[in-house]
């Protein structure tokens, strides 16, 4: 009899262990699930600025931790306010003299609409045809790299896929190749990539977009696109953009964690081995412009420049892109200088914003980025200019003005890669032109 209630006690003893791991683990669903940052009535506001003492005022209500800064220009700062500090600000602003709009009144609302739920054609698509990627919503990593293979296992003799190193969370970072024809002697190419900021989401579509139209567009293309190798990496932050995914939407910087005693993440974009840690980026962790521990500390920036540097010469244009504004920036971004070509560097990005003009009737600015926005040392373009030599180095600042900022809804995703691909068009036919030989 001792001998079967030491068998029940046992018994119940591992069951009240089960039920008790169980527990454990929903309780950590339920973090996981509350840890989900969300923006209710958070909002963006537009202030508009016109000197330095009303610019020293955002700063301090940054400082204060009040807002957090989404752009800026040199007349007009977009700032997004949470909700609890909301009269504060706005208290402050009046105060300031500083006139500002609402841009966006509810951030959570805008991010419910902006990517709707998978529907019953898709999922068949996607039976059908090896992935479910389409230009009518924003992909996670695992559905663009699913497209990838797919492009690469249907089109081998377009299409090479090298993995170039692995994210913080060791992701392979891959980059697509889109080689030449085979009767072209050609060696000019052109990198493009997506993605570097986490929460521009329209950066990686657009760059999807573009590999789309070079890949099942082929017979089609101008000859220029096809006298040109592409390398192209549509998404250069996988991690944080996962995490945009699934966590935080607005995050914008990698996530590795350098110490215990630091915030996660770099920012991708003040990580490059030109001019680093200068003006315009933070040497404090927890800042959204935190340049890393040193030049090039981070796997993603490392990993492309070993890539490029392995045969920098046959590289002629370098395309990063990003949102938003709407513009399409040329080095110096360490300070408020131009390169000594910078006139014909000017004309050819011109040359851009005309094409992506004529094909959807918007506006894009060209100019130097520090001058037009605002100085940002250890920048990818600066880095490619600088230290690869590549003379056609641009930053593409894609869709919106600000109506939407980073929460672009799905309907601009096709317009938006079409200014996209008329942008490289343009470039790609600059640098395959005979004037460019002689230069």
């Amino acid at each position: 009899m001792d001998g079967c209630f030491r068998v029940l006690y046992c018994v119940f003893t591992l069951l009240a262990i089960s039920t008790f791991i169980k527990c454990l683990e929903n309780n950590d669903q339920h973090r996981d699930v509350e840890e989900k940052i969300t923006y209710n009535g958070d909002q963006v506001l537009r202030v508009e600025t016109v000197n330095s003492k009303q610019r020293k005022k955002i700063k301090e209500l940054e400082n204060q931790g009040l807002i957090e800064k989404w752009f800026t220009n040199s007349t007009s700062v977009d700032i997004m306010v949470k909700k609890v500090n909301s009269e504060t600000v706005k208290n402050t602003l009046n105060n300031g003299s500083l006139s500002f709009n609402i841009f966006i009144d509810d951030i959570q609302r805008a991010i419910n609409d902006e990517n709707p739920p998978i529907n019953e054609d898709e999922l068949e698509l996607s039976g059908r045809q090896g992935h479910n990627l389409t230009f009518e919503r924003y992909h996670k990593v695992d559905d663009i790299y699913k497209y990838i293979d797919h492009l690469s296992q249907e089109y081998p003799d377009i299409v090479e896929i090298e993995t170039i190193g692995k994210s913080h969370e060791n992701v392979p970072l891959r980059v697509i190749r889109i080689k030449l024809d085979q009767n072209s002697t050609d060696t000019k190419a052109i990198w493009i990539d997506g993605g570097i900021h986490a929460r521009e989401w329209i950066a990686v579509s657009s760059v999807l977009y573009l590999i789309n139209e070079l890949v099942y567009n082929r017979d089609s293309l101008e000859l220029h696109m096809k006298n040109i190798e592409f390398h192209i990496i549509p998404i250069l932050n996988p991690d944080g953009y996962k995490h945009s995914h699934e966590k935080e939407r607005l995050w914008r910087k990698n996530r590795s964690k350098p110490s215990a005693n630091s915030c996660v993440g770099a920012d991708l974009n003040r990580n490059w081995d030109y001019h680093w840690g200068e003006t315009g980026a933070s040497k404090y962790s927890c800042a959204e412009i935190y340049r890393g521990v040193k030049a090039s500390s981070e796997r993603e920036t490392q990993a492309v420049v070993k890539y490029i540097m392995k045969n920098p010469n046959k590289f002629k244009g370098f395309l990063t892109f990003h949102s938003y504004g709407q513009y399409i920036l040329y080095p110096w971004g360490y300070a408020k200088r131009v390169p000594s070509d910078h006139t014909e560097v000017h004309r050819v990005g011109q040359v851009m914003a005309t094409a992506i003009k004529k094909a959807t009737s918007n506006e894009y600015t060209v100019g130097n980025s520090a001058t037009l926005l605002y100085p940002a040392a250890g920048a990818s373009d600066d880095w490619a200019k600088g230290v690869a030599k590549i003379k056609y180095s641009y930053t593409v600042e894609l869709k919106d003005t600000g109506k939407y900022g980073f929460i672009l809804p799905p309907t601009e995703i096709l317009s938006t890669g079409k200014e996209a691909y008329a942008a490289v068009s343009a470039l790609a036919n600059e640098i395959s032109s005979e004037k460019y030989n002689n230069v």
